[in-house]
């Protein structure tokens, strides 16, 4: 059981004085199942310590990176070395063509344009996108996140083909006005749209598997046919790896179902893994679509710490570091905590589905798979707050929030994984409690 949480409060009460909601990114304030969000102080390879000296294990990885743990002693030395000849230059440097290198021989894409976060990878590819095809209209699916983008921030229409709404205040409705909002997995609206606006439509992008709603698998050939589409009526297939990138498997998404069914997309979005833990993110694409950028083409992006070389030193030695026996330690971990999962959920008479995209997974408190939005949006949050707060109290950190994936990292030992399982029951037993006050 981990303990007092008073250094914590005292922290996030500080936090509120000075900034917005006392966080520095929304869902870390714990407002989606209540209580004082922990403040960490170090991690060290599956656990974290907070502030208070309580230990947890990590199902977070820092929402994807973290693929090898925390503090991973070759990423540390690699990163030390490179911080002793300066942080940043504004200059081109051998890492980031090196990482480049690494990209490029593990994903679908012939050349790379590194930036500093995933909301700047998406909204870049977007531009790249309009100014390679000339056309002004995106398409994307309800429940996929690419970053607080103005014009990928929308909400859907009224109908299955109609233009999008903003979805945030502060957005205002002409940078959504030519954006398209569609239900994920439904291979009809996506028709519908190319039917009625095809000769319009700059690109198709979405989630290569969607894990901003909970983990949404893309249906079977439901990528392929998206890429299909998007060729058809020349417009750019733009799929974001931010998450998955590196993370669901050695090359991504992609990795399972486009190498294996022959097909590539236009533009990739990264982020995440690739940066080892700083921030550092990229898109790449075809090598005639990524000519369209300056300096080569018309298409302006820019950035004063894109490429930077403690980022790219870390990225690249994690992605190095990232072998075949990674994924499959990864891989059995996170298939030994969903089976114990779900059992546990199923003895405590909870309503549930577990669904993954190769190492990435997470829980919906539902007795139907989700395929879309609105599927996913049916869970129970009470029953996950509770099943939160339990987690927590007996040493695991999950994600503060229903709609979010479970990482696991190679640094996840026994020990990790039993004091996981040993906080299964408990939490089950909490869920159905919270059911049954309801």
């Amino acid at each position: 059981m981990t303990g007092r949480t008073d250094a914590s409060a005292a922290l996030f009460e500080r936090g509120r004085a000075v900034t917005p909601g006392g966080v520095n990114s929304p869902v870390r304030a714990f407002n989606a199942v209540g209580g004082t969000p922990r403040f960490i102080r170090s991690a060290a390879g599956a656990w974290l310590t907070d502030v208070d000296g309580n230990e947890y294990v990590d199902l977070i990885c820092s929402w994807g990176p973290m693929l090898l743990g925390h503090a991973h002693p070759e990423v540390q030395a690699a990163v030390t070395a490179a911080v002793a000849r300066g942080t940043s230059y504004g200059t081109p440097t051998e890492p980031e063509v090196e990482l480049a290198e690494e990209i490029v021989a593990r994903a679908p894409v012939e050349r790379v344009r590194f930036v500093s976060s995933g909301t700047e990878a998406t909204m870049s590819a977007i531009r790249l996108a309009r100014g390679f095809t000339g056309r002004d209209v995106v398409l994307k699916f309800a429940g996929c996140y690419h970053g607080h983008v103005d014009s990928l921030l929308a909400s859907a229409g009224s109908g299955l083909a109609t233009f999008a709404l903003p979805g945030t205040p502060g957005v205002p409705e002409s940078s959504t006005a030519l954006t398209m909002v569609l239900p994920y997995n439904d291979r009809a609206a996506v028709e519908k749209a190319f039917a009625e606006h095809g000769d319009r439509i700059a690109c198709l992008i979405t989630e290569a598997a969607p894990g901003n709603m909970g983990v949404v698998p893309p249906e079977p050939g439901f990528n392929q046919f998206l890429a299909e589409t998007c060729a058809k009526h020349g417009a750019l297939f733009v799929s974001d790896e931010v998450m998955t990138g590196f993370r669901v498997s050695r090359r991504g998404q992609w990795g399972l179902d486009g190498a294996v069914e022959g097909w590539t997309p236009d533009l990739v979005t990264f982020g995440k893994v690739m940066g080892g833990g700083f921030p550092a993110a990229a898109f790449g694409g075809r090598a005639d679509v990524m000519s369209r950028l300056a300096p080569e083409g018309p298409v302006y992006q820019a950035g004063t710490l894109s490429g930077n070389p403690i980022a790219t030193t870390a990225g690249l030695t994690t992605l190095r570091l990232a072998t075949d026996d990674v994924y499959a330690h990864i891989g059995a971990a996170a298939d030994t905590i969903k089976t114990a999962a779900a059992d546990e959920l199923s003895k405590a008479g909870v309503a549930h589905v577990v669904q993954a995209t190769g190492t990435m997974f997470s829980v919906f408190f539902s007795s139907t798979a989700a395929r879309d939005f609105d599927d996913a949006s049916r869970t129970d949050s009470k029953a996950y707050a509770a099943y939160f707060h339990a987690m927590l109290d007996h040493g695991v950190y999950l994600p503060p929030s229903a709609y979010e994936a479970w990482f696991l990292s190679a640094a996840h030992d026994d020990r990790a994984v039993q004091t996981v399982l040993d906080a299964l029951p408990h939490a089950a037993r909490a869920a159905a409690a919270a059911q049954e006050n309801a």
